[in-house]
């Protein structure tokens, strides 16, 4: 059985989910916010979620649980048999999340916690997100998965971030960024949506930040 800590407003957490889902793998959830007492850091070392408890141990970072999953699990996988095919899928995982999810988060602040960024900010993040989102037009597929005819651990990835970098640009700069660059994004958002699991996730991201904002 794993554990999965951390909260449904993270787009990292949901990503993890949603890959334990697709699966078919058991596990319960455990609510737990970020955090640097020790009692976190003993089983994350930068007190950062998600991370999971697996019969041998803790594991952080959403990615190498990704992947983790992925060697421990192997019926419903995640990732192409070919070794070339399952690099570019790790290569668009690296591209969406490096070049362009990293760079929004700048952006997080203002939108969903009332933190004021300074347009200095915006300006430079602006110009970032845009070349990332171009790179990553020119090695997907969406045909109609990221990656081509298979479901992958790209859209597993893609989908949340899209989701949020596109919301959040919105908010910014009057602009989905997403849609912008990414032909065909919206279509591909619902095609994601329209998976059981992802409405699974999708609900619980909805209820926990109904619960975040009720509280704020």
């Amino acid at each position: 059985m794993i554990t999965l800590y951390g909260f449904a407003i993270s787009n990292y957490y949901n990503k993890v989910k949603f890959a334990l889902l697709e699966k078919n793998i058991r596990f319960v959830e455990e609510v737990i916010p970020p955090s640097q007492e020790e009692a976190v850091l003993k089983r994350s070392p930068l007190g950062k979620i998600p991370f999971i408890e697996t019969d041998a141990g803790y594991l952080s970072e959403s990615q190498a649980i990704l992947e983790y999953l992925e060697d421990v699990f192997p019926d419903n996988p995640l990732y192409p048999a070919d070794a070339f095919q399952r690099a570019k899928c790790r290569e668009f995982i690296q591209h969406i999340e490096l070049n362009m999810e990293l760079i929004a988060r700048r952006l997080y602040g203002e939108v969903l916690f009332g933190a004021k960024i300074s347009q200095e900010t915006k300006d430079e993040v602006l110009p970032k997100v845009e070349n990332g989102l171009k790179g990553l037009a020119r090695i997907a597929g969406f045909a109609p998965f990221a990656l081509g005819e298979q479901f992958t651990a790209a859209d597993i990835v893609a989908w949340p971030h899209f989701q949020l970098v596109g919301f959040v640009t919105q908010q910014i700069y009057g602009r989905d960024l997403v849609a912008e660059h990414i032909p065909g994004a919206a279509d591909y958002i619902k095609l994601i949506e329209s998976r059981p699991h992802a409405q699974t996730v999708t609900a619980g991201r909805n209820a926990a930040l109904a619960e975040f904002f009720k509280n704020r």
